[in-house]
């Protein structure tokens, strides 16, 4: 299978630190490859095969005016990571209750050696 046509599902397309900074940019507004570029210290080539995996996963939305492609967030796709991390929330927070009763434990303990 050749790699163009692989597609990116969206753990995949968040993996990536520079892609996660290009969500939150394109969160705000519709921007051109060039306008994007500058707020990168990679290549505008870079930048775009990082806006090319995004698009794959359904995480932004291209669209043309005149020569220019615009580019914009399209959040619907993290409902799905919503959905994954929210079962994992059970654990966080059953973890942090636990903690929450050592410490409370542990201070009593300090209180009644004093």
């Amino acid at each position: 299978m050749a790699a163009s046509s692989v597609k990116h599902d969206v753990f995949q397309a968040i993996a990536d630190p520079t892609r996660r900074k290009l969500l939150k940019l394109l969160s705000t507004q519709e921007m051109p490859v060039t306008a994007i570029t500058e707020h990168f210290p990679i290549s505008r080539t870079a930048v775009s095969k990082h806006l090319r995996v995004l698009s794959e996963a359904g995480l932004v939305k291209e669209r043309k005016v005149g020569r220019e492609t615009r580019y914009k967030l399209q959040p619907d796709p993290l409902a799905e990571l919503k959905d994954w991390l929210q079962y994992f929330e059970l654990f966080w927070e059953n973890k942090l209750g636990a903690l929450g009763r050592f410490l409370e434990t542990d201070d009593a303990d300090s209180e009644n050696r004093k």
